[in-house]
């Protein structure tokens, strides 16, 4: 398959881990199904991978809670996924990734992920690259995951997971992303601190802040288990 010039290439960043990327990529997936959008979504790298038995001598495969979430949404459409075609990177350590690569011998560069993931190999209408952490996660001593951002050309969502401090995380990663001749096309409200003070106020005012249109927020989900719902209040016809 050959990338059309009609395809939309978002990354999917963070304002840090653990805000909810994976379960805004995995509702806005569903959204975009339900709406008779192609699409295919990729995590190039992920950090804390289980070991999977596949055989009775020991041998064992390495898989992702978060690259796994997105193949079960991504089945609906497709035929066959192969896991290692959406994260072909995995790495066991739940640490920061250029550290889980060294210790596992693994070579983390722009040009390595642009081999081990071509792109332009998929021709589906929306393309949704998640990322690991926040922005500027590092590769090695001199690239970034936005460098691979910045490489691919990519629009860019943000999550933001909506505690004490989001606001200065989100104006960083917005300035940086600015800097960096990308277009963030768009943020996600999510609500991980139930404890939270002031919420709807901070939403208020990150939406007169980021200057970018307010995607999806989420109230805090108790389970995970609930992305089809999350799926409905995703806004793609702000992603035309």
């Amino acid at each position: 398959m050959s990338q059309t010039k009609l395809q939309k290439k978002i990354f999917i960043t963070g304002t840090d881990t653990d805000v909810g990327k994976t379960f805004f990529t995995a509702a806005l997936i569903q959204a975009l199904q339900k709406a008779n959008q192609s699409v295919m979504a990729l995590k190039p790298i992920a950090a804390g991978c289980e070991r999977l038995a596949t055989d009775t001598l020991g041998g064992f495969i390495l898989r992702n809670q978060d690259a796994l979430t997105l193949i079960e949404q991504l089945e609906s459409s497709h035929d066959k996924i192969d896991y290692e075609q959406i994260n072909p990177i995995t790495l066991e350590p739940p640490i920061a990734p250029h550290i889980a690569a060294e210790q596992q011998g693994i070579e983390l560069s722009v040009s390595a992920i642009q081999k081990q993931c071509p792109i332009e190999h998929f021709s589906e209408s929306f393309l949704l690259v998640e990322g690991a952490g926040g922005w500027l996660v590092p590769l090695n001593e001199q690239e970034t995951l936005a460098d691979y951002a910045i490489a691919e050309s990519m629009d860019v969502i943000l999550v933001v997971g909506l505690k004490l401090g989001c606001i200065n995380h989100a104006l960083m990663t917005r300035q940086l992303i600015k800097a960096s001749g990308l277009n963030l096309i768009g943020w996600v409200a999510n609500h991980i601190d139930k404890q939270m003070l002031n919420q709807q106020e901070n939403i208020e005012s990150l939406k007169k802040l980021l200057k970018s249109p307010l995607l999806a927020e989420f109230p805090f989900y108790e389970s995970v288990n609930a992305i089809s719902e999350a799926s409905k209040c995703v806004r793609i016809e702000l992603l035309d």
